[in-house]
């Protein structure tokens, strides 16, 4: 599923870029790639939940 944003008429390619970036984070899809870089064993992410949780 990719993400899109099309580029309006006379619109900034700076704005475009920001509503971009908007909208991955509500998708959440940049901290799900950044957690990706490396592996992490199941018994890691179960420790990470467990601490964050506290």
């Amino acid at each position: 599923m990719a993400t899109e944003v099309r580029v309006k008429k006379g619109e900034a390619i700076d704005r475009a870029l920001r509503r971009l970036k908007k909208k991955l984070d509500k998708e959440g899809t940049l901290k799900d790639l950044r957690n990706r870089r490396h592996y992490e064993k199941p018994s890691e992410v179960k420790r990470k939940k467990r601490n964050k949780r506290r």
